[in-house]
């Protein structure tokens, strides 16, 4: 659709959704977690662009806001590091308002997070994923 034309891959391992993405006319960012496994040179190698951050802390977006943020496993990565509500107020000031988040988690994180967004006002909808039937995941 021609109303996303932003895209954060907030927790990239190798940069796959924003290769997924590659011929479609977005421009994609992808963050390395500054406390995960070193991946940026793969990232850079595939061609792609992309960063470090510790969503621990903000992220500074000027002059770019995004309209979709996606994320894979962070909240189970980060959680014992910093609360959620932080990261998902920094996601909140990151997003644009008519923007879209897709969050691939634990069911525990999935639970979570939608009791907070829907405090925050976000339309949350939980769906399985293709693996449904292990109950590992969630989108």
């Amino acid at each position: 659709t021609d109303k996303i034309r932003n895209v954060m891959d907030m927790n990239t391992l190798y940069g796959g959704f924003a290769a997924a993405l590659i011929d479609d006319p977005l421009w994609v960012m992808n963050v390395v977690s500054s406390y995960g496994l070193n991946s940026l040179n793969v990232v850079y190698d595939r061609g792609l662009i992309g960063t470090y951050n510790d969503w621990c802390e903000a992220f500074s977006t000027y002059p770019r806001t995004y309209d979709l943020l996606h994320l894979d496993g962070l909240f189970s990565a980060e959680s014992h590091r910093c609360e959620m509500k932080y990261v998902l107020l920094e996601m909140d000031r990151i997003l644009r308002p008519t923007g879209y988040v897709i969050m691939r988690e634990s069911p525990h994180f999935v639970n979570s997070v939608k009791n907070l967004a829907t405090g925050m006002r976000w339309n949350c909808h939980q769906r399985d994923t293709e693996d449904a039937k292990n109950g590992d995941e969630k989108l």
